[in-house]
């Protein structure tokens, strides 16, 4: 991958005495994906992968043999190195591409924001509503008059905060407002039914005014305790439901621009794999997605600790990159208050994977962002004024990260994964991209693109991104994900919760 590394990725699985090369012969069995050590390293030496350093070596480690937890130690990361080497990115597209596909068929809102899916939404305000809004949404389950109304789905979103929260001054009310304001807000949806309880701290009224003025979409409230109990509230949901119908029989489907197009960025579950196949090619499409005026949307922030470098270097403003270094070190303190550190990150599949480290994690998750100039950095759930590559600090946790991107704006979402990921989200189709053609085989109604064939050098970095770049298109269109034909997303609304519960 890089001409400095001193360990390269096994293809297939490797077997004591397999030779490698004219003078590399494998020590020890090396499981697909994992990392083989092609040249020696001392105890304390650096390890390097995408021309970075990975880690250091906690003894040492001769060439041959596999490299991972046993031999290999998170060391914290120096001052970025503005010239250090890139993961593998895209080459380029070579020649302009035609206009025409720099276009898509999308609903133009109200506000000017452009919807991928013609949504209704049914949102409880409180988690004393939930089963409120899951009913309501269950008859609404493949209803006939959805497809006669132009409706994609009727979504429910529900949460397990809204109460037994400071009622002010509190973060706790404050970021659950936001993510929700950016719900109602954002152009996937047409119409919107609120369900309340009616004592809860969050408000409908309250919540309504933290959302401001210029939605595009329509909002009709349910209060429980006004209705008159559960059943009462159930009914009268379902009439605001099929009032809003006709609300939504309206909107068509128009040729638009890409500059409408707002792409989350995801990576779920993953493995040596990701960032030598899925995530390189997913940059790929997302360059060119910025290069036609649209816009990409980074997220995870612990996850991209030791490969801050390579955004900092892209940043369009000192203002831009100081805001990223100040998530990081917020990050840093929140987790050392917690006797932890970023390293703790890697999940038990990334290791199973072939992932030992946060550094080698976060290199590889950072090329989902291509090579285009970092725009801006969103607080978390923050809609983004701006345009082209931005980044929104977020937890690792994947629902959470994707629900704070929708929030943010974002219409449609792209999501990488090596082990495999059966995560969907209700507010915003989401193509779902393997790293490795094992994965794509044996999860194969789960995913919707094998970048796999990358890594055998079938195809190329560019060619997949090509492919992505008009699945998103596709997508952005109508064409149904896999993740939408298996009904996935219903559960996945996870707000970022901090705070006290009192």
């Amino acid at each position: 991958m890089h001409e400095c590394d001193t360990v390269a990725i096994a293809l297939q699985p490797l077997v004591e005495g397999q030779e490698l090369g004219e003078a590399l012969v494998c020590r020890e069995a090396v499981a697909a994906g994992h990392k083989v050590a092609v040249r020696p390293a001392a105890a304390g030496a650096p390890v390097y992968k995408y021309g970075q350093v990975i880690g250091v070596a906690t003894r040492a480690i001769a060439a041959g043999e596999h490299v991972h937890t046993h031999n290999l130690g998170y060391a914290p990361v120096a001052e970025p190195d503005r010239g250090a080497a890139a993961p593998p990115v895209a080459g380029g597209f070579g020649a302009e591409p035609d206009a025409g596909a720099n276009l898509f068929k999308g609903y133009l809102r109200a506000d000017g924001q452009a919807g991928t899916r013609n949504y209704i939404g049914i949102m409880a305000t409180v988690n004393c509503s939930a089963t409120v809004v899951a009913r309501i949404a269950r008859h609404f389950y493949q209803h006939p008059r959805l497809r006669d109304a132009g409706v994609d789905a009727v979504i429910p979103v529900v949460h397990q905060s809204g109460c037994g929260i400071p009622a002010s001054g509190g973060v706790e009310l404050s970021l659950l407002q936001r993510v929700l304001s950016g719900y109602l807000h954002n152009p996937n949806f047409c119409g919107w039914v609120l369900v309340g309880l009616g004592c809860e701290v969050n408000q409908a009224e309250q919540l309504l005014g933290a959302a401001g003025q210029g939605r595009a979409a329509p909002v009709r409230e349910v209060t429980i305790q006004e209705v008159g109990g559960t059943s009462a509230a159930v009914t009268r949901g379902i009439e605001q439901v099929e009032a809003l119908m006709s609300v939504a029989a309206q909107s068509r489907r128009q040729v638009l621009p890409l500059t409408k197009l707002k792409v989350g960025l995801q990576c779920g579950g993953s493995d040596g794999w990701s960032g030598v196949t899925a995530n390189p090619a997913l940059g790929a499409a997302v360059d060119r997605l910025v290069a036609a005026g649209g816009t990409a949307i980074l997220a995870e922030t612990p996850e991209i600790y030791g490969a801050e470098q390579l955004l900092l270097a892209r940043a369009t403003s000192p203002a831009v990159a100081a805001r990223l270094r100040e998530k990081i070190a917020w990050w840093q303190d929140y987790l050392a208050q917690h006797g932890k550190d970023m390293n703790n990150n890697p999940s038990p599949g990334n290791l199973a994977g072939g992932i030992t480290t946060i550094l080698e994690k976060s290199l590889g998750a950072v090329a989902k962002s291509g090579s285009s100039t970092l725009n801006g950095v969103l607080d978390y759930g923050r809609a983004a004024p701006d345009s082209g590559l931005l980044f929104m600090d977020s937890p690792g946790y994947d629902p959470c990260s994707v629900t704070g991107e929708i929030a943010a704006g974002a219409n449609l979402v792209c999501f990488t994964t090596g082990r495999g990921s059966t995560f969907g989200a209700a507010g915003a189709p989401t193509l779902k991209l393997a790293s490795n053609q094992q994965l794509f085989a044996r999860m194969r109604e789960d995913m919707d693109i094998n970048c796999g064939p990358i890594a055998g050098g079938a195809r190329s970095i560019d060619e997949l991104g090509e492919e992505i770049f008009h699945a998103i298109i596709a997508t952005a269109g109508g064409r149904p994900t896999a993740s939408e034909k298996l009904g996935l997303g219903e559960y996945e609304f996870v707000p970022w919760a901090m705070g006290a519960v009192v």
